[in-house]
């Protein structure tokens, strides 16, 4: 599957949701710490954060949950602290497991909740017909949820979560624990609902879904927001770039190697030979750091097939920001805890 991405809505800009301040205290600890965020409409936005960094705690609070200590959100223009009621009338949640009844048939679950949504039984019927269509399971509407794969639950979920048409979308890590192909299949849906116009917010561990997926970034730690902006935006705050270096025969690849070291052109930074691709990734910071290597390796009478600049992969971005890998724990409370796994 290829890495494109939706791209951002190039005719509105405004902003679904808005966040300023917002603040949850846990006993002494601060799940959230005056985070500040703007979705616009017909975006998805990833928030990044390791566990227990407060992704959950801010789709909680933004879908009306709990409430927050201190600061304000509206989301589709609803205050999510004055205006509950409204706001759940246009969003729609699914977390990190699945949330449907697993003891009724896929369909009924469906038709439950539009019933829940006050649809009418027509529109209710109508609606999970729909749905189960366009989620590949009208196969499997009569049989109950606990049957079905987990792909499968996935997409009901999914399903469940756009029985009500909503503006706004929360995905609390809704690929964990999901195979590559089914969370490719997710992923398309979620790509089908922004190309309807539907504005997403999404928390996520994984750096692959974050890139197939979101147009912006917002980089979540101890409660803070820690950066955002959009992906290739964040991988040049963070700087450096590896060229990678082809030349014609791999022999030179080795030799081409003790050369640029010896020189130390790249600093103390070494260059590592990717005997796979028959390529040298040299790390560089700075152009006049890629003059030189260009006009070292020119010198040497190598002759070279390409060469290309890379930014750092989105990983190394959230390893440079937060000192840890996304997938990494970090110290919380047993409140804090509780709060992050909760659906």
């Amino acid at each position: 599957m290829g890495m494109t991405r939706i791209d951002d809505n190039p005719a509105g800009g405004r902003a679904a949701v808005t966040v300023r301040g917002l603040v949850k205290h846990y006993g002494e600890t601060k799940a959230l710490d005056g985070v500040d965020l703007d979705v616009r409409e017909g975006t998805v936005m990833g928030v990044l954060g390791p566990n227990g960094a407060g992704k959950t705690t801010l789709v909680r609070i933004l879908s009306t949950l709990i409430t927050p200590d201190a600061g304000q959100a509206t989301v589709a223009g609803y205050d999510v602290v004055r205006q509950p009621r409204q706001l759940r009338r246009v969003i729609g949640l699914t977390g990190q497991y699945a949330s449907v009844d697993e003891k009724l048939p896929g369909w009924e679950n469906l038709y439950m909740i539009g019933r829940l949504l006050d649809l009418s039984r027509k529109d209710s019927r109508t609606r999970a017909d729909e749905l189960l269509e366009r989620f590949s399971l009208t196969e499997a509407a009569k049989r109950p949820a606990s049957t079905y794969s987990g792909g499968m639950r996935r997409r009901l979920d999914l399903a469940a979560s756009m029985i009500g048409r909503p503006a706004v979308l929360y995905l609390d890590e809704p690929t964990t624990g999901l195979d590559p192909r089914t969370r490719n299949e997710v992923w398309d849906e979620v790509k089908a609902m922004v190309g309807e116009g539907v504005t997403v917010l999404l928390t996520t561990q994984y750096m692959e879904e974050a890139e197939q997926l979101a147009s912006e970034l917002t980089v979540v730690d101890r409660g803070k927001v820690i950066a955002n902006g959009g992906i290739e935006e964040l991988k040049a705050r963070v700087g450096g770039r590896t060229l990678r270096v082809r030349p014609v025969d791999p022999l030179q690849l080795r030799p081409l190697a003790a050369m640029l070291d010896e020189l130390g052109i790249t600093g103390l930074a070494a260059t590592t030979v990717d005997p796979e691709t028959g390529t040298l990734l040299v790390p560089i910071l700075s152009d006049e750091q890629l003059t030189a290597v260009v006009g070292a390796v020119t010198a040497r009478g190598i002759t070279i097939s390409s060469i290309t600049t890379e930014l750092p992969s989105l990983d190394e971005v959230f390893l440079s920001l937060t000192g840890h890998r996304a997938g990494a724990p970090q110290d919380i409370t047993p409140a804090e805890t509780r709060e992050e796994v909760a659906v």
